[in-house]
């Protein structure tokens, strides 16, 4: 049967119509972010709930892609690609101390007790300074902070004491003071981007990895690792970031909408992170890890003063102040 002419007249009108409310939905602004983790970690997550709330509550006015798993670029090509205007957005923490020193604060090893105390110093001069040096150094501006919980080491032999480390290649991110503390407690650290550490850990180019309890589970690494050792050598978090130059283009009114919106999605990473924690441990007993308590204070006593000895006077300072605050 062929179309009547009020037919082809309806259809061309919905069509027209159509496109006219695909182009009112055209953003004002595209963001692209790069993460590390995969779909089913918190930070996507969280990344994932802040793009549908900003969209939401921009009226379309600004869209957020987020890919996962390093699909766009590694950590620290996605800081690079920041800094270019390539893409916009990423998670990123103590990686930035190969820009400005502070950052090593984020995931300083043997030095924070608790995530209780994070929350306490990002309240105060720590978060204040953190975000000045990371805008000023980076041209990252930080909206926000993720708890990335304890980080502990995992390994096929048990580690309980610093003695058990000789020997030992341990896979790290390229940070300075990782470097320097497993390497004062006589390991041997292998900086190496996250996603080339299954296929070390398989090959036997390394033999052991730190990283929290999320991430262990999410790159598989339990399949080729036997024992998780309770080390608790970082508590640690992670800051979403955004290009100080991407965000200054927007309007005043988005600016305040970006930000709320950040605000929003950190409190959901929390929600998200505590629900997963007891979940996570419990996936890697079923999955055959062994899980180690470790004689910590003499993992602290072995690390000593040799992360503090490679700071600046500044950094010393800095880090005397905030030890000081919490005794």
């Amino acid at each position: 049967m062929r179309p009547t002419l009020p037919l082809l007249c309806c259809v061309l009108v919905l069509l027209f119509s159509g496109g006219c409310r695909k182009a009112e939905r055209e953003p004002e602004f595209l963001l692209r972010a790069s993460l590390l983790v995969a779909e089913d970690h918190t930070w996507y997550r969280a990344f994932e709930y802040f793009g549908r709330i900003l969209e939401e509550r921009s009226d379309g006015r600004i869209v957020l892609q987020t890919y996962p798993s390093e699909q766009l670029a590694k950590e620290i090509e996605a800081i690079r690609m920041i800094q270019t205007g390539v893409i916009d957005m990423t998670s990123t923490s103590s990686l930035l101390s190969n820009w400005t020193e502070i950052m090593a604060f984020c995931e300083m090893p043997f030095y924070m007790e608790s995530m209780e105390e994070v929350d306490s110093l990002m309240a105060g001069t720590l978060g204040e300074r953190i975000e000045e040096a990371m805008i000023r150094d980076t041209g990252l501006r930080p909206v926000g902070y993720f708890q990335a919980g304890p980080r502990h080491l995992t390994s096929n032999r048990p580690i309980r004491t610093p003695e058990d480390l000789t020997g030992l290649v341990i896979r790290i991110p390229n940070i300075p003071a990782f470097v320097t503390a497993w390497d004062a407690l006589g390991a041997k650290a292998t900086p190496m981007a996250f996603s080339e550490a299954f296929t070390s850990l398989q090959q036997g180019v390394i033999n052991a990895q730190e990283n929290p309890l999320p991430l262990t589970k999410m790159a598989g690494f339990y399949e080729v690792q036997q024992y998780v050792n309770l080390t608790y050598h970082v508590f640690g978090w992670t800051h979403p970031v955004i290009g100080e130059a991407q965000f200054q283009r927007f309007p005043d009114d988005l600016k305040a909408i970006f930000l709320e919106c950040a605000r929003d999605m950190q409190i959901r990473e929390r929600e998200l992170f505590y629900a997963n924690a007891e979940e996570t441990r419990r996936f890697l007993e079923d999955a055959g890890m062994e899980f180690l308590e470790v004689d910590r204070p003499a993992f602290v006593a072995g690390c000593g003063d040799a992360v503090y000895n490679t700071l600046s006077p500044d950094m010393q300072q800095l880090y005397r102040e905030l030890k000081a605050g919490k005794e």
